[in-house]
């Protein structure tokens, strides 16, 4: 089974909800007609990531954030302030002193090395930074719901078997109540087998419970945990065995390095380019310019005429202080290449995991379906029929049924493991696995 499908959602994982969307999942639900009793109505795959991409917390910030980068990008556009400067001086000479004089004068930055264009191309960088952050948490969030989703399915599927369980050990036991009864079986027999029922009961309360949780821990993606408690979602368990083929790892590989972990890097080093001009721009001193008009009061208190007062003042040795700054910011954009190549290489050796994970649960899954499912069933119908006819005894007959509903569990782990590595596979590669592995059932 495909883990993505081919339709685009609008929001902040738009471009990713094809990629991470089951194909084969998506059609489970759709179009589903309510039954007599009204059960509750199915609830595909792709409905969860879309209640998800509305609802999740998660996705929200990434607006906060954005909104953040606005406010840095206005002061980063800003031009040096304008400052207004008054000196008083010789306000408290005697007699003898000098006439008080009074400055009033304008300042500034003149701004040298492209400081400005500077400022604004790191806050560009940061802005890539973060939708690659959006679009890889987007990615990370869908690839969970699927996870979630799968556990979900393999639940109801469990409770399918228990269920089955239950309704082969209450046979049984009616089977063995009338072999006693006719004197052709002891009276342990019929205990064994009302145990065995009690005990088939047991885990069936388990499994249901069990499967209520996992229903509660997939709605709270989109915080409908008290709703989904109450069960007012099925999903569809057959999709469960809808596996697709295994492909090949080189495919896989290749369509890996499209990951969004990969591709944040080119954003990555776009922003420590800029962190590096602006740390450059430092070498290129500021000049501070003042200027202003200076006047003094004569004896009788009346001002003479002023004076035009300008001045400038840079600070020296500007080149020198800016190496250990260049130094550091060249340092973190030379170390991108390097996390990028050891990215890959994780990302290589999860790939490999999965794919080989998936492709074993594959074929497991397909030879437990094709041989060894058949096979038990008509040795356990040969088997009970045997019993009944006094061929057999009650153990072979436990045993008989014990080994098919063992091959069925097998058959709901397998499955299960081959959706959730597919799902890895998918959020690696960030591509729906039904560009190459078309889905196939394995019933």
């Amino acid at each position: 089974m495909s883990v993505l499908p081919n339709t685009v959602r609008q929001c902040a994982g738009q471009a990713l909800l094809c990629v991470i969307l089951p194909a084969t999942l998506l059609c489970a639900g759709t179009g589903a007609q309510a039954a007599p009793n009204n059960p509750p109505p199915l609830l595909s795959l792709q409905e969860a990531m879309q209640r998800t991409l509305q609802q999740n917390p998660t996705l929200a910030v990434f607006d906060f954030r954005q909104k953040m980068l606005d406010g840095r990008a206005y002061t980063a556009g800003l031009n040096p302030g304008v400052r207004l400067e008054t000196e008083f001086e010789n306000i408290a000479s005697g007699d003898d002193g000098e006439e008080p004089e009074v400055t009033v004068a304008l300042s500034s930055v003149i701004e040298l090395g492209g400081k400005r264009s500077a400022r604004d191309q790191v806050v560009g960088g940061e802005r890539l930074v973060l939708d690659s952050e959006q679009r890889l948490q987007a990615l990370q969030l869908m690839g969970e719901v699927t996870r979630r989703y799968v556990r979900v399915v393999a639940s109801a599927e469990r409770q399918r078997l228990a269920d089955d369980t239950v309704r082969l050990a209450l046979d049984t036991l009616n089977a063995v109540s009338a072999k006693v009864s006719a004197g052709g079986a002891p009276q342990a027999e019929k205990r064994r087998a009302e145990a065995a029922l009690i005990r088939a009961r047991i885990v069936r309360d388990r499994v249901a419970a069990r499967h209520k949780t996992d229903r509660v821990i997939l709605a709270g993606l989109w915080g409908d945990t008290a709703s989904a408690s109450s069960g007012n979602f099925r999903v569809d368990g057959s999709v469960l065995y809808q596996l697709g083929s295994s492909g090949e790892f080189n495919t896989f590989f290749q369509r890996a390095r499209q990951n969004p972990v990969l591709t944040r890097f080119a954003s990555e080093e776009r922003l420590r380019a800029a962190q590096l001009r602006l740390a450059e721009s430092e070498r290129s001193p500021d000049i501070q310019w003042a200027m202003g008009l200076r006047g003094t009061d004569n004896e009788s208190g009346v001002a003479d005429s002023g004076s035009l007062v300008l001045g400038f003042s840079a600070p020296l040795f500007s080149s020198a202080r800016a190496r250990g700054s260049i130094a550091s910011a060249r340092a973190a954009l030379d170390s991108v290449a390097v996390e990028e190549r050891a990215a890959l290489l994780k990302i290589y050796t999860q790939l490999y995991d999965a794919f080989f994970r998936r492709e074993q649960a594959i074929q497991s899954c397909r030879q437990l379906r094709s041989q060894v499912i058949p096979l038990l069933t008509t040795a356990l119908e040969e088997t009970e029929r045997y019993y009944r006819n006094g061929r057999y005894g009650y153990l072979e007959w436990v045993a008989a049924r014990e080994e098919l509903l063992g091959a069925r569990r097998l058959l709901i782990g397998w499955a299960s493991e081959a959706l959730l590595a597919g799902a890895e596979i998918e959020q690696l590669t960030a591509v729906p696995l039904t560009v190459s592995s078309p889905a196939e059932s394995v019933k």
